[in-house]
């Protein structure tokens, strides 16, 4: 038998512990060790009952991803776990599925082929496959029906949320909350349950909660609207459906049909890709193992605006105590009101109690001086975008700062390198680029210079991990990855609009692409006067006569910033819900006069393709240039902070989708019509010659 399974034999009962640490996936070998050891417990007289366990810290978390590349890729067949539930509930001897930690997607599965369930009162069951761009392929649309009723089943499914053990004991999923120590109660439940005689249900034969009424259209209205652009929730609701419409057999068939169909799809690489890419982030090839890293147990963050408080809540919410400093008392005071009024909205929201807002506030402390820096790990510097101040800044902390002090710019542009050379410890200086609101976004771009130490380097992903963000190592050049991308992103829309297209056209086509909102409206949001600013500081270095966005520039020209005053590209009412503007009509109308450029119809797919390709040339330089290590960093960057679709599987995975030969071709005939903006990158050139993609250039290196 497999060292993946343990089996032993406890009075009378069998007991089948799956033993694939960390997380007992479901990998080759450990479905079939579960189905020889139960083969053995009912060929053994001296058993009655059987219990299956999760050794380690917890049941099976679900299948083994990986295999999913296998398959589509064609490595290897498909799996089957049908054989193995369907043995489980035909056994003879009662079967009882004990949960502790989670029971997830193909683990879930299996615990419903089970006869019962019991859990630790912490564990928690799901079906998530919807976030890896697939449905439950074993049967768990045919089965969670059964147990859990209609309604909870397609709920669950098709918005891949896990509910705790409570709520599973509720509607049915599982049979007992296990207060003690969860073997030796589960294995006196079998015991139970062996002597009251019952025979033991079936769980594909409970049809009595399939008649349950519910509004399959209702749900798909739902999954539209909050699953926008994903085929997978309405997938598993189609599944789902198919159990109350078809024989448990014929369900598993459709299901089956539906969740094979899922995996070859597009949205489905793409999914899995963003999924192992956030893992794939986080390895840095040129740090050693045993790299130092320091804990942080103290922070500073200097400025307590918009990202300054942000980045102090962070710290709070980690448990590090945080000083955060101001110039004025002013700005302070509005900081901290900011802050508590964050804090309030989450407690009011129920997303924690009043006394975590308490503890967090607690470890904030507000102020007008450097006072206490001196004992900081971690000092972070989130102040206006202006080289000067930050060297300023920089100067005084370095006089101040003890010296194992990490000294941290949250710069969305500027360079590192210069920010560090004012300081007499340019190793000890790094760039942690925060984006807004920076107390959710999930993405750190960690911004290395030329001088910065491999122990600040790791210490700064390690703290990512523990601040719950995906930290990122970028290099620096201006711009540094996302920001530096998004530069001809928006350059492109903006020409777009100065061209022909309206801003509700242009941003139509990106949302209806899946982003969150498109890049005017972004522009808006987060204030189209620090784009206006970021634009001022380098106008130096702008190529003579190249072609530069004007409507923009005008448009902060007349005081138009976006939300914050209620008009830029749009107007915006007291909900700030927007509405296109004449007055910008009029304004663009002009601008292009001015420029000479007569305007024309443009196609929905011109904007995709300039704008989506613009993102990918820039970022096939980024990646000949250095300044990323992998194609998929720039993916998780524009997943996690840009609000590019997960379906989409990032920029540069999308391209691949594509066809890097037809992107190629397409960016050179906006090279030939457009001038030396786009000029291809010697990258992109080489993978579409060569017929491969960024993911497999990722790969060979």
């Amino acid at each position: 038998m497999s060292d993946l399974i343990l089996y032993s034999v406890q009075g009378a009962t069998a007991v089948i512990t799956v033993n694939n640490p960390p997380v007992n996936a479901l990998s080759p070998g450990v479905p079939e060790g579960i189905g020889e050891s139960l083969a053995k417990a009912v060929a053994d007289d001296a058993v009655n009952a059987i219990v299956l366990i999760g050794g380690g810290r917890t049941f099976i978390a679900g299948a083994d991803i990986k295999e999913f590349g296998k398959i589509t890729s064609g490595q290897r067949k498909g799996f089957e776990l049908l054989p193995l539930m369907r043995a489980m509930e035909d056994s003879s001897k009662p079967v009882v599925v004990a949960i502790h930690g989670t029971a997830f997607g193909g683990g879930l599965e299996v615990a419903m082929g089970g006869h019962y369930r019991v859990a630790s009162p912490s564990a928690q069951v799901g079906q998530p496959e919807v976030k890896l761009g697939i449905i439950p392929g074993a049967a768990g649309t045919q089965r969670l029906p059964r147990l859990a009723g209609v309604a909870k089943a397609a709920e669950m499914c098709a918005f891949g949320e896990p509910i705790k053990a409570a709520d599973a004991l509720a509607c049915g999923i599982v049979d007992r909350i296990i207060e003690g120590d969860l073997l030796t109660c589960a294995i006196a439940f079998a015991q139970e349950i062996v002597a009251s005689g019952i025979t033991p249900p079936k769980p594909r034969e409970r049809n009595e909660k399939l008649s349950e009424a519910i509004s399959f259209d209702a749900l798909r209205a739902q999954a539209r609207k909050t699953k926008r652009g994903l085929t997978a929730p309405l997938a598993a609701i189609d599944a789902v459906e198919a159990s109350t419409q078809l024989p448990f057999d014929e369900g598993c068939k459709k299901e089956r049909e539906i969740f094979e169909r899922c995996l070859y799809s597009d949205q489905s690489k793409a999914m899995i890709h963003a999924f192992f890419g956030e893992r794939e982030v986080a390895k840095i090839p040129f740090l050693a193992k045993d790299t130092a890293v320091a804990e942080i147990r103290r922070a500073a963050v200097i400025g307590a605006g918009t990202m300054g408080g942000g980045i102090a809540m962070n710290y709070a919410n980690a448990g590090i105590p945080v000083i955060v400093k101001e110039a004025t008392q002013e700005a302070l005071d509005r900081g901290m009101a900011v802050i508590r009024k964050n804090y309030a909205n989450s407690v009011a929201k129920g997303r924690f109690p009043q006394s975590v807002m308490d503890a967090r506030m607690a470890l904030i402390t507000p102020q007008l001086t450097y006072d206490g820096f001196e004992e900081a790990d971690i000092i972070t510097e989130a102040v206006f975008e202006g080289m000067a101040l930050k060297k300023e800044i920089f100067t005084a902390i370095d006089g101040i700062a003890k010296p194992t002090c990490i000294l941290a710019s949250n710069t969305s542009t500027l360079s590192i390198d210069e920010i560090a050379a004012v300081t007499a410890r340019p190793h000890m200086v790094i760039g942690t680029h925060f984006f807004s609101p920076a107390n959710v976004m999930r993405l750190l771009e960690i911004v290395r210079g030329a001088k910065t130490s491999h122990e600040v380097i790791a210490t700064c992903m390690a703290l990512a991990k523990k601040l719950n963000k995906v930290g990122v190592l970028v290099g620096n050049c201006r711009g540094f990855v996302g920001n530096r991308m998004i530069h001809p992103y928006i350059r492109e829309a903006t020409f777009l609009v100065e061209e022909g297209a309206s801003p509700e056209q242009v941003d139509k086509v990106l949302y209806d692409f899946g982003l969150a909102m498109g890049p005017l409206a972004m522009g808006d949001l987060a204030g189209l006067d620090v784009g206006w600013r970021i634009r001022q500081e380098y106008r130096h270095l702008e190529t003579p006569g190249e072609r530069h966005p004007r409507v923009n520039d005008a448009l902060c020209e007349m005081g138009r910033y976006g939300q914050k005053t209620g008009r830029g590209w749009y107007a915006y009412d007291e909900n700030r819900k927007s509405s296109p503007d004449p007055e910008v009509a009029a304004l663009i109308e002009r601008t292009s006069a001015e420029l000479g450029i007569t305007r024309r119809v443009v196609s929905d797919d011109e904007i995709l393709d300039r704008t989506m390709y613009a993102l990918v040339n820039e970022g096939a330089k980024i990646l000949e240039e250095g300044f990323a290590l992998r194609s998929v960093d720039i993916d998780i960057i524009y997943l996690t902070g840009y609000g590019f679709p997960a379906h989409r599987g990032g920029p540069m995975f999308y391209a691949g989708l594509v066809g890097l030969k037809k992107v190629y071709e397409r960016v050179c005939e906006f090279h030939a019509t457009h001038g030396d903006q786009w000029a291809p990158a010697t990258l992109l050139k080489r993978l579409a010659e060569e017929g491969k993609t960024f993911a497999q250039w990722d790969k060979e290196r």
